[in-house]
């Protein structure tokens, strides 16, 4: 019996001592972490890119990312519905538009973004791109790449013809009235189908030029200003000048590409077919539709500057990476910082031509990012590089653009308005029926105040 006794003291002791020992391993073995990825960029060769930047991470970190594309224009939609379900993902990659509403929506956490900006450290930024989510003190979200429009122009016929490089309204005339011989040349190519984004971007750089905003400090609409309607009565000279008909990027982008125009308004995204890289975009004015030769007569301006503007402004497309409230917050750190350093220059040849660094380098190399982005490739149905077709002045001259680059509303708190604005294509439609004749530009200011008054109540 007392045998029988001892065994059995034994084998409780060895299952308590198996629970124990099992009770310290399970403890010792940490759960898979994952996170997940939301990106506007769904192409398939940008998704694929992606997938592999979040290998990457995973190799180096353990987290693994699940890349989730979504279309932008349902992005809104699929955050709101997500945050009502306690369903967000952990980060977000979204346009400006969004971010501070986000946060005042409570679906960004502010926080968790200003402690990555602050770890990159600020100073390595562009101030611009911070200043457009700064909440005094912390800032909306994470700068994650961004453009700045670019008034294009035939810069072999400005020298030839002695004309000042078209960075202000005055000068812009001048050039018009020299080089506008219709219908072989059109003096410009002015947005004018007020269905399309392109005529709000177009207008609103044109606006920003002159020191127009749509809301004072206070937040009341200021449609109805000097500067706003020195604004529409430029925009309208340059329609006037402009073929007939309802423009948008397309036509614009083409009609430059045919030699019909010296000027026109576009994003980055025009480098690479500019250098004849782009078979779907051929460049129609010389015989070899793939030669470099339009690039390398062409000229860029990111700052425009009005009458009652002398400082100039230019006009600024960022986008940011987001950290939800809903997140892994260690880890969606952990992954928009690596995002942002050791994988930054392959996150911009995600789209390079369009993506540009907002964070210029790193406190040891100042001008990492500037200098490794110019040698990424830019190229579609050919290879090339920014530094093969475009001079070191053009390339800064183009980062030169995200830093003086702004937004209506935004600076001010007030960046909603814009996107309602931009939602209801309101000044676009008023603009457009001011120019066609239907209002005088008093009319148009008046009806569009009291509109944007309405609207935002």
């Amino acid at each position: 019996m007392k045998s029988k006794a001892l065994l059995i003291l034994v084998a409780l002791a060895l299952a308590a001592a198996g629970v124990y020992a099992g009770g310290a391993a399970e403890e010792e073995v940490e759960e898979p972490r994952s996170i997940t990825f939301w990106t506007t960029e769904e192409q398939p060769e940008r998704m694929d890119r992606q997938e592999r930047i979040a290998e990457e991470f995973e190799r180096a970190t353990g987290i693994s990312v699940d890349v989730v594309p979504v279309t932008e224009d349902m992005m809104g939609e699929r955050a709101t519905a997500a945050f009502a379900a306690g369903e967000l993902p952990d980060v977000i990659y979204h346009p400006l538009a969004f971010t501070l509403t986000w946060v005042e929506a409570g679906i960004l956490d502010s926080i968790a973004a200003t402690e990555v900006v602050r770890s990159l450290g600020e100073d390595t930024y562009t101030r611009g791109v911070l200043d457009l989510v700064d909440l005094g003190g912390e800032y909306a979200g994470v700068p994650a790449d961004g453009w700045a429009q670019l008034l294009v122009y035939r810069a072999d016929l400005f020298e030839e013809h002695g004309l000042a490089a078209p960075n202000t309204y005055d000068a812009i005339r001048e050039a018009i009235e020299v080089l506008h011989d219709p219908p072989e040349m059109h003096g410009f190519v002015a947005a004018t189908d007020q269905s399309q984004i392109y005529m709000m971007q177009v207008f609103e750089h044109i606006a920003l030029a002159n020191g127009a905003d749509i809301v004072d400090e206070d937040g009341n609409i200021t449609m109805n200003t000097p500067e706003m309607r020195e604004a529409f009565e430029f925009y309208k000279e340059l329609a006037e000048v402009s073929p007939p008909g309802d423009l948008y990027w397309q036509h614009s982008r083409d009609i430059y590409h045919d030699d019909g125009t010296p000027m026109i308004v576009w994003s980055p995204f025009i480098l690479h077919g500019l250098a004849g890289l782009r078979d779907g975009v051929p460049v129609t004015m010389f015989d070899d539709p793939t030669t470099d030769q339009l690039a390398r007569i062409t000229g860029f301006e990111t700052s425009l500057a009005g009458p009652s503007n002398p400082g100039g402004a230019g006009w600024a497309d960022v986008r940011y990476f987001g950290i939800t409230v809903d997140a892994d917050i260690d880890a969606a750190q952990e992954f928009v910082e690596y995002k942002m350093s050791d994988a930054y220059l392959d996150t911009l040849e995600v789209a390079a031509v369009g993506k540009h660094p907002v964070r210029l380098g790193t406190a040891g190399n100042p001008t990492k990012f500037v200098d490794g982005w110019a040698e990424l490739d830019i190229g579609e149905d050919r290879s090339g590089v920014m530094s093969d077709f475009y001079d070191p002045e053009v390339i800064q001259s183009i980062f030169d653009g995200l830093e003086t680059g702004t937004r209506w509303g935004f600076e001010k708190g007030y960046g909603d308005v814009t996107a309602m604005l931009y939602d209801t294509r309101i000044v676009a439609e008023i603009l457009r029926e001011y120019i066609d004749g239907e209002h005088t530009v008093d009319e148009a200011l008046e009806i569009l105040q009291d509109e944007v008054v309405r609207m935002a109540q």
